[in-house]
């Protein structure tokens, strides 16, 4: 990496260079406004989360989790993006090239685990509710999430410097919207590349088909003990929530698996900037609106925090509405404190 980072000064990101100025505008204008979209709704899912005394369940705990990596995540790709197309300087340093990737696949990675570890945490509050305050104590949910985030370390690490130790000796354009591997490896590289790529194919399985596979396996057997449940209202309060996550899950993981599994003669360089756009920046906006939505008790903690008390209305009367909707949980025994 050092011997490259003194012969490479810099790399070019073609990305969207070939539009027109007005539609390089209007894009702009869109990242722009998805930015602070997403910014906005996982910081207000932060916050909300940790101040309603009622929202401290495991899900809640990894919602916030999640949160923090989609602010990461954007913050790796979409400042940038927004730079190249306002300035319309496309030029990134040779290191700036390497953090960037490194980050990416350092988030990506730790996202597509802990969305792996919501989905055991959903299986175990309603296929084994009994057990369920054992298995998922605050001690083995720190210890879930510190292992997703832990688990984007290597898999950064070694594809990163792997990638960097080849010697570039090729035009140094990288058509697409970010220092990805495959388009550096393709463009850039001219050595063999084989033994990488096997090892890239086997972390991507490792790290996103996977843990999708898991994803999905947990969905069926939670859905099958949907379907055995007595109590209609129970019925549609476990199968909402595990929707949401389902839903949130199978939009970053279909567009992964789509970008990064086809076949690289059968994929247009401008449709996989397209599937990267909605996996990196589309899904981050999407994903705490969908849990708020589907989550009546963010939606009333949500009322809470904008609410203003008015001249009838006072704080306390704000703490009783509060403590009803934790003792309206306490009650709900057919699930435990699942966020339903």
């Amino acid at each position: 990496m050092w011997g490259n980072w003194k012969t490479v000064s810099q790399f070019v990101l073609v990305s969207f260079s070939a539009l027109s100025s007005e539609l390089q505008a209007l894009l702009s204008l869109l990242f722009l406004t998805i930015y602070i979209i997403t910014l906005m709704g996982n910081i207000l899912m932060i916050l909300v989360t940790t101040a309603d005394s009622a929202l401290q369940s495991p899900m809640y705990f990894f919602l916030r989790n999640l949160s923090f990596l989609e602010i990461g995540f954007n913050l790796v790709i979409v400042p940038k993006k927004l730079g190249t197309l306002i300035t319309q300087d496309t030029s990134i340093s040779f290191l700036g090239c390497a953090s960037q990737m490194y980050l990416f696949f350092f988030f990506g990675a730790a996202e597509c685990c802990l969305l792996a570890t919501m989905a055991y945490d959903h299986y175990v509050a309603i296929c084994d509710p009994l057990h369920y305050p054992v298995v998922m104590g605050h001690r083995a949910c720190a210890q879930l999430t510190a292992a997703s985030w832990f688990s984007g370390f290597p898999v950064a690490t070694v594809q990163t410097t792997w990638i960097f130790s080849f010697p570039f000796c090729g035009p140094n354009r990288v058509n697409h919207i970010f220092c990805d591997s495959p388009s550096v490896i393709v463009a850039l590289v001219c050595t063999d590349t084989s033994l990488f790529e096997l090892e890239a194919l086997t972390a991507t399985v490792l790290f996103i088909l996977f843990p999708f596979l898991l994803i999905l396996g947990s969905c069926a057997q939670i859905l099958s003990t949907i379907f055995r449940m007595p109590s209609a209202e129970g019925k549609c309060k476990a199968f909402s929530t595990s929707s949401s996550h389902l839903l949130v899950a199978s939009l970053y993981h279909s567009t992964a698996i789509l970008t990064h599994f086809q076949p690289r003669s059968s994929t247009s360089p401008e449709n996989k900037k397209l599937l990267s756009l909605f996996y990196m920046v589309v899904t981050p906006m999407l994903n705490p609106i969908i849990y708020s939505l589907r989550s009546s008790e963010v939606k009333s903690a949500l009322r809470q925090v904008i609410h203003t008390p008015g001249p009838k209305e006072t704080m306390s009367d704000l703490d009783e509405n509060r403590k009803g909707r934790m003792q309206g949980q306490r009650k709900e025994k057919q699930i435990p404190q699942l966020g339903f």
